[in-house]
């Protein structure tokens, strides 16, 4: 088992493809007139302050104002303080450092905290902590305890902050914890000198880019090669890589053919296939994922697939391969939030706990925090999974201008029925000689075809001609009518 990272670089895009033994499993995409906030630190200004809600609207440079709740508020527990109501804490015009948990999302802002963090490869630095805490992938208590004494043995007597342990720190040397605690320090320094001079609202510091990020969060140990598609990003990512985390830097590789790297390894096809609403199974059954803005839902089918000795084991088995796809459709369109899934119907016990197993093995490999529920008694299984950024589907689509993102339209014969209503209404309320209607082709061929003697009748009734003019520029539903 073996995955590999994909980074195709272009002037204004950055994308990342991981492949798990040949297979596509996640998809990054970053714009950089969208590029992502997540992790950046901003010297904010308080807007309003919501008693009722205990929240505050933060402005800190961006379109919309941004999100802070009090329990995202750091206080010095160590010290003996409490947690006070959000009115005792912030004022309108005050000033606040705040970090960036989650990137504006739909309609709302950005989520902030106070509490601030920087990652680097090896620790996290947090400045206003005295602890040492150690990541629960770390499962060995020994080892955890040898992690702890041993960075505690190499922070600086004037230590401050405190640091948390990544999982990539269990094999690593005294030389590269100690590296990563100065550049840590370096770039606490850095914010720290522009929060003394800065004027709200202004950023104090960009986490790294995407490619930067995917070295320092996403190689593990299992990761065989990382090939970059860019000789300039090449060398970039060599030398960040060799400062940093040398280990990583010998799996850096350049692609120079002529084919595009990511037409060579099939990830545009899949991205396509990512966008589609139908997932199709390869023993026949396939899967319906509608994504709204307060959940996703996954519907099973067995379509096809007759291919068990009983109705019972045919589901099972759809069942089974579904669990494992549904796992890697929530990585590579990185859904996030409430996701309900509608498993074909089991009455066997014994085969819902399967396939619930089955679920849980096959998301244990996502890098993002998962929380599974058993069956309900509706027999749908419902999880969550965090969300910080944009699906794959809200990166590169948007709402159909013809249906406003309702995913259907209004048939020709219901437009067409509104029209002779919208007739009627301004027949009574302008004197006009003649009303000419302009819509679709579809709209106008029915009019003169099925409902012919309606609009007879209609003009009899409002005592003026009706004349149709098709506009093949307009959508289904866009029709309008011309006082003459």
């Amino acid at each position: 088992m073996s995955e590999s990272y994909l980074i195709n670089f272009t002037p204004q895009e950055t994308r990342v493809a991981l492949l798990y033994n040949g297979v596509v499993q996640e998809l990054h995409i970053e714009r950089e007139h969208s590029r992502g906030f997540v992790g950046n630190i901003y010297l904010g200004r308080v807007v309003r302050v919501l008693p009722g809600m205990q929240s505050a609207f933060i402005d800190i440079g961006l379109e919309r104002t941004a999100f802070l709740h009090v329990a995202d508020i750091w206080f010095d527990r160590s010290a003996g303080e409490v947690q006070r109501p959000i009115e005792r804490i912030l004022n309108e015009g005050q000033n606040v450092v705040v970090q960036v948990l989650k990137d504006p999302i739909g309609t709302k802002g950005a989520r902030l905290s106070t509490q601030l963090s920087i990652a680097g490869r090896l620790l996290v630095y947090l400045p206003q902590e005295k602890h040492i805490g150690i990541s629960q992938r770390i499962e060995n208590e020994a080892g955890r305890e040898q992690l702890r004494a041993r960075l505690q043995g190499l922070m600086p007597e004037t230590e401050k902050g405190g640091f948390i342990v990544r999982t990539q720190a269990e094999q690593a040397s005294d030389e590269e914890l100690s590296a990563d605690i100065a550049y840590l320090h370096k770039q606490w320094g850095e914010i720290e000198q522009h929060r003394a001079t800065g004027e709200a609202p202004e950023r104090l510091y960009r986490d790294l880019n995407l490619a930067q990020r995917v070295l320092r969060d996403l190689v593990n140990a299992e990761t065989r090669k990382i090939i970059i598609d860019s000789r300039e990003n090449f060398q970039m990512l060599t030398q960040f890589a060799n400062d940093y985390m040398p280990r990583v830097a010998q799996l850096l590789e350049h692609y120079s053919g002529e084919r595009p790297l990511f037409d060579l390894f099939t990830v545009e096809d899949e991205i396509q296939r990512a966008l589609a609403r139908r997932v199709d199974l390869k023993s026949g059954g396939y899967l319906i994922i509608d994504q709204t803005e307060a959940l996703t839902t996954i519907d099973v089918n067995t379509g096809g697939f007759v291919g068990a000795r009983t109705f019972d084991d045919t589901i099972f088995k759809t069942n089974l391969e579904a669990a494992q796809a549904i796992a890697r459709q929530l990585r590579l369109r990185n859904l996030g939030g409430i996701i309900l899934l509608d498993f074909i119907d089991m009455e066997n016990e014994e085969h819902r706990l399967s396939v619930l197993a089955e679920l849980t093995k096959a998301l244990a490999r996502d890098h993002t925090k998962v929380s599974v529920g058993g069956f309900t008694s509706l027999g749908l299984v419902e999880m969550t999974r965090k969300r910080t950024r944009e699906s794959l589907a809200h990166v590169l689509c948007e709402s159909c201008p013809t249906c406003g993102g309702r995913g259907q339209v209004k048939t020709s014969r219901t437009v067409a029925y509104e029209v002779m209503r919208e007739v009627v209404r301004e027949a009574r309320q302008f004197s006009a000689k003649e009303f000419r209607i302009l819509a679709s082709p579809g709209v106008v061929d029915l009019f003169l075809d099925e409902e012919a003697q309606a609009i007879a009748n209609l003009q009899d009734f409002i005592g003026r001609p009706i004349s149709f003019y098709a506009e093949a520029s307009y959508t289904p539903e866009q029709f309008d009518i011309v006082l003459l």
